[in-house]
């Protein structure tokens, strides 16, 4: 199979996050829109590349206090900073249909290298329209404070109300482009 080069598609694809609350549960969100490109080589995974761009702005929790504060200047800054952009700088091989990608994370105008451990590209499919379609997951996680997301509270019995550690869970539907 010669290279490959996919589109998001936005309508299917989402990031969700979660992160400890008071120290005794995980709270989750996601990101709405995803957009980017794939370019995915089989026989080669080292020619793959990947290209994210996240709306910061469509950040969703499901309480619109705790969306508002989160992209405040106390966090994500959307006003300022309105997009999240991970960049690969590498794809390997790290076991069966699954790769290690390398890449630039660049959130609140601070950009660091993470891992994303990313399964797939699923076998393509031909969707009722024609079109050729792949899937593909992938997981990270951060310290929210190497990207500048600093605040915090300390509750009063010991402990913080945000936890550093994020995890991050991508699910992305791929359009194959015409060659």
């Amino acid at each position: 199979m010669a290279s490959a080069v996919y589109t998001i598609d936005p309508t299917h694809s989402s990031a969700h996050f979660s992160v400890r609350h008071m120290m005794i549960t995980n709270v989750k969100g996601e990101f709405t829109k995803v957009a980017g490109t794939v370019t995915f080589d089989r026989d080669n995974p080292g020619a793959s590349k990947v290209d994210v761009t996240i709306d910061a702005r469509s950040l969703h929790t499901r309480d619109e206090q705790r969306d508002g504060h989160l992209k405040s200047a106390d966090f994500l800054d959307v006003e300022k900073y309105p997009e999240i952009k991970f960049v690969s700088k590498s794809v390997q091989p790290d076991g069966h249909e699954e790769y290690l990608v390398k890449g630039d994370l660049t959130i609140h105008g601070v950009t660091h290298e993470v891992d994303l451990h990313v399964e797939g590209p699923t076998a393509e499919v031909k969707d009722p329209w024609g079109n050729t379609k792949a899937g593909a997951a992938a997981t990270a996680r951060i310290n929210r404070k190497d990207f500048g997301l600093t605040w915090n509270a300390t509750l009063e019995t010991g402990g913080v109300l945000v936890g550093e550690e994020v995890k991050i869970n991508l699910e992305v539907e791929l359009t194959r482009s015409a060659s």
